[in-house]
């Protein structure tokens, strides 16, 4: 990898540490007399003691290495539009990811001389293969089949839920596009905020986003097309720890379990839902399909480029819904883990909530990006280095 290529794609691969992260906390009589007054955002830390930790989450982002494909495909007769392998990056950008794809497949000759009545495969029943069947639906196809191995609890239902570009390999070629489909699929969450959708009535907000820096966040792009710039403020913890942090006030938290139900709600009646394990393209009886695999297309579409890229997530328990509704995001080390794999740690925390639990089970903490590890390398070890991480950064 070229060095050129490491500073184009270091915010949305998080691979690099921050200089700010675990940095020595400063004294506050030294930012009073060498920096202009920050405004000072209160944060009490969430209930990390072990009777608030929950339950415990292994996941597999489906990350494309190069870049996500969104291309078009001729097998035989029929068209594939491919739409998968976008990393820790599928939430942030699915709606206008669907878009994109949706728009490619319609705008070729085949896909013009598909009728709307004409029979449709969506392959994959996660967040890109939900939002991809959605994307038909508004555009006026009445016959859509949802084909997937398993519909439930899902890497989708288990992601965390800010929207912000990350756990991505992408060439910096593409970044004008990624960053299209990402300001388009803000645009969307935004509606949904706003009450806007009249499919839709929960599963995004607006809350306050904040980061190390700007370059980490991965947002600069949005801001001027749909995002306020970032703010440099002081978070105070209310315990004598206090950070320097920069904060979006417009950030875009996703309750993806929630959003997962609401797009299951907006499709019923309007497309098919069928459970079943798609083994070759040959299979399906449909001209036009749309590859939404994940890291099924790694068999699938014969893609090696396809890896997963394991993560750590911890619900919490028994919290105050009230002092969680912002979401934080830092980038720590780079290590070894005891399989010997390579992991990149951060600290994530978002007021995610489980549908079906208590009112006060609300917050997930992460992360880690873990590539090419599987569930026989599950680096369980890398639970309680979250916490410890995740109280080190609080200052309890």
């Amino acid at each position: 990898m070229t060095e050129s290529f490491y500073r184009s794609s270091r915010r949305k691969f998080i691979f690099g540490m921050s200089a700010a992260s675990f940095s020595a906390l400063l004294p506050k009589w030294v930012w009073a007399n060498s920096t202009p007054a920050l405004e000072v955002r209160k944060i009490v830390p969430p209930r990390l003691d072990t009777a608030y930790l929950g339950e415990r989450i292994l996941c597999y982002r489906p990350m494309r290495k190069g870049v996500p494909n969104m291309t078009l495909e001729q097998v035989n007769e029929k068209l594939v539009a491919h739409n998968y392998g976008h990393g820790g990056s599928g939430w942030t950008l699915a709606p206008g990811s669907a878009k994109h794809v949706v728009d490619l497949a319609l705008a070729s000759e085949q896909g013009r001389a598909t009728e709307k009545s004409a029979p449709i495969v969506v392959i994959g029943g996660g967040v890109m293969g939900l939002f991809t069947a959605y994307e038909l639906v508004i555009r006026g196809y009445t016959n859509i089949t949802v084909m997937a191995d398993s519909f439930e609890k899902l890497t989708s239902h288990n992601a965390g839920g800010l929207l912000a570009p990350v756990s991505m390999s992408n060439n910096p070629e593409i970044q004008p596009l990624i960053d299209k489909i990402g300001i388009d699929a803000y645009r969307f969450y935004a509606q949904l905020a706003a009450g806007e959708l009249k499919d839709f009535s929960a599963g995004a907000k607006v809350l306050p986003s904040y980061f190390d820096d700007r370059e980490s966040s991965g947002l600069e792009p949005y801001v001027g097309a749909v995002m306020q710039p970032a703010k440099d403020v002081v978070v105070d913890f209310g315990n004598g720890t206090q950070r320097k942090m920069v904060v979006y006030d417009d950030g875009i938290f996703i309750d993806t379990a929630v959003m997962m139900d609401s797009l299951h709600a907006a499709l019923q009646g309007k497309a098919k839902l069928v459970k079943q394990k798609v083994e070759d393209f040959a299979q399906l009886d449909a001209s036009l399909v749309f590859d939404c695999s994940g890291l099924g297309s790694r068999r699938l579409n014969d893609d090696s480029d396809v890896v997963p890229v394991q993560g750590h997530l911890i619900m919490l328990k028994e919290q105050v819904p009230a002092e969680l509704q912002h979401m934080i995001l830092v980038y720590f080390d780079s290590a070894k883990t005891k399989a010997d794999q390579e992991v990149k740690r951060s600290y994530y925390i978002f007021p995610k909530h489980l549908p079906g639990t208590g009112e006060n089970d609300v917050g997930v903490l992460g992360g880690t990006f873990i590539e090419g590890a599987t569930p026989d390398t599950p680096n369980v070890e890398e639970f309680e280095i979250l916490i410890a991480n995740a109280r080190k950064f609080y200052g309890v």
